[in-house]
């Protein structure tokens, strides 16, 4: 899992390099991609950042994934009350997250909850998101079988 934001930015990066120039919107995802997961005290990963070491876009990202992460139904899980998972963000200021960035947060709280309701899923497109994993899983489970162990 902590890998993802080190394959992200290869991902990112390769797909620039295949441009053959540089794209500014493409160094930020870059940015985000690599280093969503540092957190504002250096407790987080991949490299350990601490505080303006950490690109202002990927702190802004990593508030944005925490709440999306917490109040967001997924088809193992059922979101979280809004008021929660603020608390949790507030709690989070300092350690995991810019101070700054969660002021700016609290001051915009209403606008992050109605963002939140306009792009929920709705229970359709959860029935369609488990069917595919549902699928996947399938697949995955009938390609082990079907393929010989590899020699070693």
């Amino acid at each position: 899992m902590k890998r993802h934001a080190a394959l992200g930015h290869a991902a990112i990066d390769q797909a620039e390099r295949a441009l053959g120039t540089d794209v500014g919107f493409l160094r930020m995802a870059k940015e985000i991609a690599l280093s969503h997961h540092e957190c504002w005290d250096g407790s987080g990963y991949p490299a350990g950042l601490r505080g303006d070491a950490i690109p202002v876009s990927a702190r802004l990202m990593a508030l944005a994934d925490v709440y999306d992460a917490l109040i967001s139904r997924r088809v193992y899980k059922e979101g979280m009350p809004h008021a929660r998972a603020a608390g949790i963000i507030r709690e989070g200021r300092g350690g995991q997250f810019d101070p700054d960035v969660v002021d700016a947060f609290c001051a915009l709280e209403e606008e992050f909850q109605s963002i939140a309701r306009r792009y929920a899923d709705s229970d359709d497109d959860l029935a369609r998101k488990k069917a595919l994993l549902q699928d996947a899983l399938a697949g995955e489970g009938a390609s082990a079988s079907a393929s010989p162990p590899a020699a070693h």
